[in-house]
């Protein structure tokens, strides 16, 4: 089960990724967290740019409004987006 905390005004949320994956997508759940499949490699925040850019398009937010507080250098991250709830993040996974 994903643990999704509610913010003020937002939510926060962990995330497991896969640099140099064939394709981006979300991929179901890793632990507590969402795994996401990034075809970018892990140089430069090339991968982290990525991110951003494809829960901003899936949670329909502009990329302002996602944030990786957490782990910009590693697998596991947390992420910060403003403008949506609980049920936003939990409908990525059906």
């Amino acid at each position: 089960m994903v643990r999704i905390e509610e913010r003020e005004g937002g939510v926060l949320f962990e995330v497991r990724v896969q640099p140099r994956a064939s394709r981006s997508e979300i991929d179901g759940t890793h632990g507590e967290a969402i795994k996401i499949r990034l075809a970018a490699p892990p140089v430069e925040g090339a991968a982290n740019a990525e991110l951003v850019a494809l829960l901003a398009e899936h949670l329909k937010v502009s990329k302002s409004a996602v944030t990786i507080v957490k782990g910009e250098r590693g697998r596991n991250k947390v992420v910060v987006v403003e403008g949506i709830s609980r049920a936003d993040v939990q409908a990525l996974l059906h």
